[in-house]
């Protein structure tokens, strides 16, 4: 089931011919060239991919809400100012974007594919949305994600899942599996997500595109729903390492609304894409943990394989070990439910969203939040809230925190010996929907190979490394220090110009 509505009749009565066969194939820097040189018109690309998304999204589910007219509306307006002379106000500047569901934007929905939100529409931007509305950027849609993203698979989204357009038998990984779905399924160039312990990543393995989880106050959470506060971060999903380049460069930076934003200069991210030819000079680490028992022998070869190609370019490989690595799920899992248990109390039905009457106050409160959370948000709440419970704060989130400082240590030390580190995002591809919904803990180790980044705080960039012999992407793990996101922005560049072109699923 989806909650989409608004402008599904401009999407159905979209008529328009686009001189490009597949106009979201094509990357933003593609179709922002086309703009510059009048191939096309901003209202030309957004009717095509409102075309696109009629077409295919049935079979996908990755939007939860398109905004057909608004969008239309926006490209008109672009295509005025072109038509008036003005300079573009950025790379972005008549070029679409999706959002996920979980990043507000003033007057749509912003629900977390959640029934306890339905009918919420945001009064406010979240400052990724004003960056990319003051860059001229236009918003084609909401996408899927599993409920207040909590989840591998985006199985959990209460308006039904989200499928991989490579196999429509398999998940898209999660929780921005729509955003990843949406893009590698040629309904929109590049999205939004967030990476709470690999959301972004995942997804961007399973699908075949590039997702990048910025470093920890690199970009404002302002108008993020949160889930995990010390965890949460917003990135791109995109066609290729520049348009992730670009997205960020629009989204980064300092933000008043946002305390945890750190205020660092944002460097000009392309410029780092210029000079890949060569990676004389340059450490990459492989961490041992991360080729260990259990990785699946497909993934194994074609990260290393990506390894080998980076080491012909010149970059030299190192083994390096980050020990603490078997101890991250853990971690992770008490101190993300302890932080969602306190963030979601705010869901009550007594301000906003839905809500079930009762007698009192109480019964009231009890009976919305029975119906309008999933079982595994209410599973993360209750694990949350006995962690902090009195008796067992110091047993286990205390100590959860103190584990989370050796794991960083881990990275540090590691980082003394080499400039980024390469490995697996996933220990598998692609698994098929409904396989590991039984078993929370085999979902939660899906996430074991991207979970200690964001333990960390550090930056980790998934980009498309290969294929299983069943045709399903492959994604390597680029992991950088705090704040070198052109450093591995440039590599994966490097490894995409190496290995060619991999430009989505296969159309539908």
């Amino acid at each position: 089931m989806s909650r989409r509505s608004d402008g599904q009749n401009a999407i159905a009565s979209g008529a328009a011919e686009f001189p490009m066969s597949d106009p979201a194939a094509i990357s933003l820097y593609e179709l922002g060239e086309s703009l510059a040189h009048g191939d096309c018109s901003s209202t030309d690309i957004v009717q095509a991919l409102l075309d696109a998304i009629a077409r295919k999204d049935g079979r996908i589910h990755a939007f939860l809400h398109v905004n057909a007219e608004e969008a239309l509306s926006e490209a008109r307006t672009a295509d005025r100012r072109r038509a008036a002379g003005e300079p573009p106000r950025s790379p972005l500047d008549g070029l679409p974007v999706a959002l996920k569901d979980n990043i507000s934007a003033r007057g749509q929905p912003c629900g977390c594919a959640s029934r306890i939100l339905d009918g919420y529409r945001a009064t406010y931007d979240a400052t990724v949305v004003a960056r990319l509305r003051a860059a001229g950027a236009i918003l084609l849609g909401r996408t899927n994600m599993d409920e207040f993203a909590m989840g591998s698979s985006t199985e959990n989204s209460a308006f039904g899942p989200t499928r991989n357009p490579w196999d429509t038998d398999r998940v898209p990984g999660g929780s921005s599996g729509g955003s990843a779905a949406a893009v590698a399924a040629h309904m929109v160039p590049a999205a939004l997500g967030s990476d709470t312990g690999g959301s972004i990543r995942q997804p961007a393995s399973f699908c075949g595109v590039v997702g990048l989880k910025p470093t920890y106050g690199r970009v404002s959470r302002y108008g993020l729903v949160a889930f995990a506060s010390s965890l949460d971060q917003i990135g791109p999903l995109a066609c290729d390492t520049r348009d992730a380049a670009r997205v960020l460069a629009t989204i980064a930076g300092p933000d008043p609304m946002d305390g945890t934003c750190v205020d660092v200069p944002v460097p000009d991210y392309e410029a780092a894409l210029r000079d890949v030819e060569r990676l004389d000079g340059l450490r990459i680490g492989l961490p041992r943990e991360y080729f260990a028992a259990g990785l699946d022998a497909e993934v194994e070869r074609a990260v290393r394989d990506a390894a080998d190609c980076l080491a012909a370019l010149g970059a030299e490989l190192v083994e390096v070990n980050l020990p603490h690595t078997p101890y991250a799920v853990a971690t992770y899992y008490l101190i993300a439910t302890a932080e969602a248990s306190t963030n979601l109390a705010r869901f009550d039905g007594v301000r906003y969203g839905h809500r079930v009457e009762g007698a009192d106050p109480i019964e009231m409160y009890l009976r919305t939040r029975a119906a309008g959370f999933g079982p595994e948000v209410k599973r993360r709440m209750i694990l949350g809230a006995f962690a902090l419970s009195t008796g067992y704060y110091d047993a286990y989130y205390l100590r959860a925190q103190k584990v989370r400082t050796l794991i960083r240590h881990d990275f540090e030390a590691a980082f003394a010996r080499c400039d980024v580190l390469l490995g697996p995002v996933a220990p598998t591809p692609a698994f098929r929907l409904g396989e590991k919904l039984a078993d929370p803990l085999a979902m939660y180790l899906e996430d074991i190979l991207t979970i200690p980044v964001n333990l960390a705080g550090i930056c980790a960039l998934a980009v498309p490394c290969g294929r299983t012999a069943a045709g399903l992407p492959i994604g390597a793990q680029i992991i950088g220090p705090a704040f070198e996101e052109g450093r591995i922005l440039r590599i994966g560049a490097a490894l995409e110009q190496a290995r060619g072109p991999f430009r989505g699923a296969p159309t539908l």
